[in-house]
């Protein structure tokens, strides 16, 4: 029987973000009703410190370094082994991974207390928040468990070409959340457990609907304990490293979550909002360029074709720069325009747009950083070269808690009033407004740090070459952008005033500038030369 030829990664990328699109809708739309049932308080800085732990170590094990260890030798075992081998390939890996992560779960909510202390150690003098934050953790934990496994059934789909389903998976979470933040809530004495519950619950569904595409595969087995076996311990010895290297941006959230405990109430959750708007462009095109490209790059190194690993990063990146530049430039300046029409309803208020806008502006200039590293990793991670990634990840993460306290320290100095000037630095860190925003500003510079370095060692070793073209390809980005910026600059200074508007009028204001700016950009694309084929993939 002839091999049937996989998809072109356009086409497989364009499955996967729509997907993906799906699920960013109902994300924003899941934010939007936790704002509008909390607002920005003690309350909701509780639930997302809960959640940022679980769900960093989520996307730390689950889409970081579990992934992209097990993709590689997926593909290869897919590629050159029976089919029995690959199934019991993938009964091993679950059932090792399984029981792995059910002993970190077990100590994960047998010790949440000293979770919280060491995560969140600016609440611990205040009990009430202190213990709420402790109940939700011991709700929101498992959540790594079911996700992780739902991952390994994600990675096994995306090897066989098949995206859309794990694209569509998190739509059970943001539905699930959604639930609990407008039904679920009114319901409970203390409401916002209604969130741990709507996670807890989401973690189960989202591992459960994977079942049927796994069993047409002829890949649902029974989970087995498989350390001895030779593509698990080859995961692992891949995995471990990654655990940093693959996740620079989220283990630098997470610091940035301790370090945002001892700021003024609020900040946990202006961050947190920041961080789902830049998840959006970055999940449905960065996220989904990476997801794409590492079963390819893998398939070219199975069969040593070093030209088509070089021309299928080249593609990568040229896709990532045509989307990220542009989105980076659009969050700068709409950063208002969308927390207002998103967010303010409700609890959530003038003020709390004005301070999340601070760290979204701020977070939104890291977005290509973010994007490219997503399409440079999986280029070492395919060739099974872990090492690399973990050098430049730990060198960033480093830098990364280095400026933290320098923009913060900066911030404290230009921010200061005569009513706080003769306080210590620490009593101020409590009390003065959008500090958070040098959070932001630290984590968009590391992410450079992480790509110069992954870039330095790419061309170190010989396996890209740059296809022709690049000039011209940012010749015309830049000429776009400038074109895109003008008309969004136009339509801020016709519309300068968000606070007091009508829903109604928000939405079309909003709707308007964004259909004006992306019509713009693309129009000042094509008018320069660029043309559909140049999207094609190799």
């Amino acid at each position: 029987m002839a091999a049937v030829k996989p998809p072109g990664m356009l086409r497989s990328m364009l499955t996967f973000s729509g997907g993906t699109f799906v699920s960013r809708i109902l994300g924003l739309v899941r934010e939007m009703a936790i704002a509008w049932a909390f607002g920005a308080n003690a309350t909701t800085d509780a639930f997302w410190v809960a959640f940022r732990i679980p769900n960093f170590m989520r996307r730390l094990f689950a889409e970081g370094s579990f992934s992209v260890a097990f993709v590689p030798v997926m593909t290869e075992f897919k590629e050159t082994r029976s089919h029995a081998e690959l199934k019991e390939l993938v009964s091993r890996t679950a059932g090792t991974l399984g029981l792995i992560l059910l002993v970190v779960t077990a100590l994960g909510v047998l010790g949440a207390a000293w979770v919280t202390r060491g995560f969140a150690p600016g609440s611990i003098d205040e009990p009430l928040k202190f213990a709420l934050t402790t109940d939700l953790l011991r709700l929101t934990f498992p959540f790594l468990l079911f996700v992780s496994l739902t991952a390994l059934a994600g990675g096994i789909l995306n090897s066989f070409n098949k995206f859309a389903l794990p694209a569509l998976t998190p739509v059970i979470l943001n539905i699930c959340l959604i639930a609990g933040a407008l039904w679920l809530a009114p319901l409970l004495e203390v409401p916002i457990m209604a969130l741990g519950w709507a996670i807890l619950a989401a973690g189960i569904l989202q591992l459960v609907v994977q079942f049927p595409a796994l069993r047409r595969l002829d890949l649902l087995t029974l989970p087995r304990w498989g350390w001895r076996h030779e593509g698990v311990r080859r995961i692992l010895r891949l995995m471990v490293p990654t655990l940093f290297g693959s996740s620079v941006a989220q283990i630098n959230l997470l610091l940035d979550t301790l370090i945002a405990s001892f700021l003024i109430t609020g900040s946990q959750t202006w961050l947190a909002q920041s961080d789902r708007l830049l998840e959006f462009p970055l999940g449905i095109f960065g996220v989904a360029l990476g997801t794409v490209i590492l079963p390819t790059l893998s398939r070219h190194h199975v069969s040593t074709d070093r030209e088509g690993f070089s021309k299928a990063l080249d593609w990568g990146l040229r896709t990532t720069l045509l989307i990220a530049v542009p989105a980076m430039l659009a969050l700068v300046l709409l950063a208002k325009p969308i927390l207002f029409t998103l967010f303010q309803h409700g609890a959530f208020t003038a003020r709390d747009v004005e301070m999340a806008s601070l760290s979204l502006s701020a977070l939104a200039l890291g977005l290509p950083a973010f994007a490219l590293v997503k399409v440079v990793a999986p280029a070492f991670y395919a060739r099974q070269d872990t090492k690399t990634p973990v050098r430049a990840g730990i060198i960033a993460m480093v830098a990364s808690m280095l400026l933290n306290v320098l923009f913060i320290g900066l911030l404290l100095v230009l921010w200061q009033v005569p009513e706080t000037a003769a306080a210590s630095w620490w009593s101020r860190l409590s009390t003065v407004p959008g500090l958070h925003m040098g959070l932001a500003l630290a984590s968009a510079s590391a992410s450079y740090v992480n790509l110069g370095l992954l870039w330095r060692a790419l061309r170190r070793d010989g396996v890209f070459a740059a296809e022709p073209g690049w000039i011209a390809h940012w010749a015309r980005l830049a000429g776009a952008c400038l074109v895109m910026v003008a008309v969004l600059w136009a339509g801020l200074a016709l519309w300068p005033d968000w606070d007091d508007l009508h829903v109604a009028s928000r939405v079309l204001r909003l709707g308007g500038l964004i259909a004006a700016g992306g019509f713009a950009f693309v129009v000042a694309l094509f008018a320069s030369g660029f043309r559909l084929r140049n999207l094609r993939a190799p």
